[in-house]
């Protein structure tokens, strides 16, 4: 009997032990799954964002690039870095709270150059007053970028005049102002700030 039980330890044993090793090994050997393809399975494919992060127009020009074009295209595509479809989807859907102000763009990422042009003319014909102006300079203070983009680009002059705009025809706050810039940040990436830090 104590030659049994003797037996039936021994199996136990070694059982044990073949499970630690089969375990141990079969979880060394699961195909591990990088940061990026974690991120990548949680996106659904969005045809917009493939269109505007691979076909853009947009850089760091000035106005003269926007009057050059006509009324009927979009400005499209980052400016900078390359876009992240996180942060793009983010920002679109940030920016349906404001749906009711036509002359905000829905879409930072595809501007018509139409509006361009428009929020262009408001920001050479609107005049601030000086406490307009103090809510102007104290959104840039607190945006990501320090003002409406991270150059003085086309879309710096765009989304400064749509902020004399907010601010003159909307009563637009500075909280409200930095908002619409941050939501409406063309330069791609996750985010842009640390370079204005």
């Amino acid at each position: 009997m104590k030659k049994k039980n003797q037996i039936i330890i021994g199996l136990s044993a070694t059982t044990a032990i073949t499970m630690i090793i089969f375990f141990t090994f079969g979880y060394l050997n699961m195909p591990m799954t990088t940061q990026s393809q974690s991120e990548e399975m949680t996106h659904t494919y969005n045809p917009k964002f493939i269109e505007l992060s691979t076909n853009g127009n947009s850089a760091c020009f000035g106005q003269d690039f926007v009057y050059a074009m006509d009324n009927s295209e979009h400005l499209a595509g980052s400016c900078c870095d390359k876009m992240s479809q996180h942060r793009y989807e983010e920002q679109v859907e940030g920016l349906k709270k404001y749906s009711h102000i036509k002359e905000i763009p829905s879409d930072p990422y595809d501007i018509p150059v139409d509006l361009a042009k428009k929020l262009l003319n408001f920001d050479s014909s609107i005049e601030l007053s000086l406490e307009q102006q103090e809510i102007y300079e104290h959104a840039a203070d607190m945006s990501n970028e320090g003002g409406p983009c991270c150059c003085k680009c086309w879309r710096w002059d765009v989304y400064e005049g749509l902020a004399k705009y907010l601010i003159t025809e909307h009563g637009f706050n500075a909280e409200q102002v930095a908002e619409i810039w941050n939501l409406s940040d063309g330069c791609g990436g996750e985010e842009h700030a640390d370079i204005h830090s």
